[in-house]
């Protein structure tokens, strides 16, 4: 990946207008949409429903398809259907058929006798989903220049949490005040009104030198990939870069529980106002890449990153006090929202326009990773090194991944982190 050139204020502002943005943040939104309403939506439907938590601990697995979608993605990558091109053409099929799967979900009956249907129809939602995901990565990588990707990523990363605010927050809401029947088809409707920006948004311009049959299609990604000056250390880098912030969001609720705030305080300031300040995060984040680069924003968004994590130790010895919390928390979630716009759009940026699907659902793939795995023995190191002694080894635990971006920045002759 070479470092795209910087922009100029004005170059910036056009950038920031322009109707690619627009779509990557209305398409952002289609994608988070489906992901709770088989996770902790469907999880609160099956409770109602009288079924036992062993049971629900199992529905964990509909969301197999996410981590396991780099299997199928070759295939929009070598095939285009007859009608609105390689990448509208999947998206509008993918899109209705997840609005379906969606409205199969509704007429499933969550009570133990009935766990079948309801586990297919909830993979069902859980396939096309992951499906639509490999479709809009690809096309924001191929609708948008180099420059653009961190703040396109930005945009696509908010409108992705937005979706989930509505489907997860607001579906809880409407399961409360109808059904969660009704609920699922409104979210079904939701999801038929996305195929409207997949159809308004232009067709990205095929690439020269695309896989011709489906051997290219799933041969041709990993061998370029791999053939890349560096391929294996990136690939460390991706598993590293977010691994300290990842550990420490993992265990943050039990922690401000342990350390006597209310629930009700937990959920207006880390949840509402956190979730605000992760959003405002994500947009600065891009604007910022556009002026100063992709490398030099992950310099400086990882040193955020790290150097944020350290509230959480002062949090641990400071008095109860919601101002105290406030701040810590927006200050983490700000820089995490930088972090994961910088991130997004390198994966972004490592991908080749011919096999963008391919190689893109296998990065974020293993983005995933320190999220499931990796984050697993987190409250056994808490409980090990208590909470100061847990957040200072989360921020030494992001310096790993600083060591690899100094590599990584040397692949192409890049320039060396900030001063």
């Amino acid at each position: 990946m070479t470092q795209p050139a910087r922009l100029s204020w004005r170059e910036t502002l056009a950038a920031a207008f322009s109707g690619r943005m627009l779509v990557a943040l209305l398409m952002g939104f289609a994608s988070g949409l489906p992901l709770l309403l088989t996770g902790s939506v469907l999880q609160a439907w099956l409770k109602d429903g009288g079924v036992d938590l062993t049971r629900i601990g199992l529905f964990a697995l509909i969301g197999l398809p996410y981590t396991l979608k780099f299997l199928w993605s070759p295939l929009f990558d070598r095939y285009a259907p007859p009608l609105l091109g390689r990448r509208r053409g999947w998206l509008t099929m993918m899109q209705f058929a997840l609005a379906a799967a969606i409205f199969m979900l509704s007429a499933a009956e969550p009570s133990p006798e009935h766990l079948g249907l309801i586990m297919l129809a909830g993979l069902l939602v859980s396939f096309f989903s992951a499906s639509q995901d490999i479709v809009i990565d690809a096309y924001r990588r191929e609708s948008m220049g180099e420059a653009e990707l961190g703040l396109g990523s930005a945009l696509y990363v908010n409108g992705y949490r937005l979706g989930m605010l509505l489907a997860g927050g607001g579906g809880l809401i409407l399961a409360d005040w109808l059904s969660f029947e009704t609920m699922y088809r409104i979210m079904a409707v939701c999801m038929v009104a996305c195929v409207a920006v997949t159809l308004l948004a232009p067709e990205p311009q095929l690439p020269e030198g695309r896989p011709r049959t489906l051997h290219e299609a799933v041969v041709l990604p990993f061998r370029d990939y791999f053939s890349r000056q560096g391929a294996w250390l990136i690939l460390a880098f991706i598993l590293l870069y977010k691994l300290g912030d990842t550990m420490a969001s993992a265990m943050t609720t039990p922690f401000y529980l342990d350390l006597g705030y209310s629930k009700t305080e937990i959920g207006a300031v880390v949840k509402l106002f956190g979730f605000w300040a992760t959003i405002a995060g994500g947009t600065l984040g891009g604007l910022w890449i556009l002026r100063a680069g992709m490398h030099r924003a992950l310099w400086v968004f990882g040193f955020g990153q790290m150097l944020s994590t350290l509230g959480f130790v002062v949090l641990a010895y400071y008095p109860l006090n919601v101002g105290a919390l406030a701040a810590v928390v927006a200050i983490e979630n700000l820089t995490a929202g930088m972090g994961t716009a910088a991130f997004v759009g390198f994966m972004a940026a490592l991908t080749d326009r011919r096999f963008t699907a391919t190689q893109y659902a296998l990065l974020s793939s293993l983005m995933g990773v320190p999220r499931v795995l990796l984050a697993a023995p987190t409250g056994w190191f808490a409980q090990l090194l208590g909470w100061p002694g847990f957040f200072l080894m989360c921020v030494l635990i992001a310096i790993p991944g600083l060591m690899l971006l100094r590599r990584v920045t040397q692949l192409d002759g890049q320039p060396q982190p900030p001063k």
